[in-house]
């Protein structure tokens, strides 16, 4: 769930009603494969439910659940991945076409700007868990003005998808 306050937090209320009517809820049975390795990625993924397993040759290198981005790597830099993501359970992701939010980046520049300045928090504080140069999971401070928000961005979004609202 953390890792999604960082991107909640840094968009707007319309920005998470666009994903909503944008995506598209998928479900991963156990063992699927979201991501292959050396194949592009042509959606971005957020996990709604479930856990799912990143490998590379090295052997598992993560472990995705709620809130956590898929794909986001390839998205930034379009790169094929290096990594396969296997869903390690049951799951549901929220899929975004990348020509859906580029076209939408085209279209409003300020949605554009909040995203990818999300998507560099998010990839900022997973670079630092991998180093070890997390601050015993303390968010900075930045992120701390804008929790509550992300958090009931993040239950609304929810709801959005289960069509609890509109």
């Amino acid at each position: 769930m953390r890792k999604a306050l960082f991107i909640l937090g840094e968009l707007k209320d319309g920005d998470i009603l666009w994903l909503s009517r944008n995506g598209v809820q998928r479900s991963v049975a156990a063992g699927e494969i979201l991501i292959t390795e050396g194949r592009a990625v042509n959606d971005l993924y957020f996990v709604i439910e479930g856990a799912f397993a990143v490998t590379t040759r090295r052997g598992q290198v993560a472990t995705l659940s709620l809130g956590d981005v898929i794909g986001e790597m390839s998205f930034v830099e379009t790169r094929l991945p290096a990594a396969r993501v296997t869903a390690s359970e049951p799951s549901r992701v929220l899929a975004v076409r990348r020509e859906a939010i580029l076209a939408a980046f085209a279209a409003d520049t300020a949605f554009a700007a909040r995203f990818y300045k999300a998507l560099a928090i998010f990839l900022s504080d997973r670079l630092r868990g991998a180093s070890g140069a997390a601050n015993d999971g303390e968010l900075d401070e930045g992120i701390l003005d804008t929790i509550h928000q992300a958090g009931d961005r993040f239950v609304r979004l929810l709801a959005l998808l289960e069509g609890r609202e509109s």
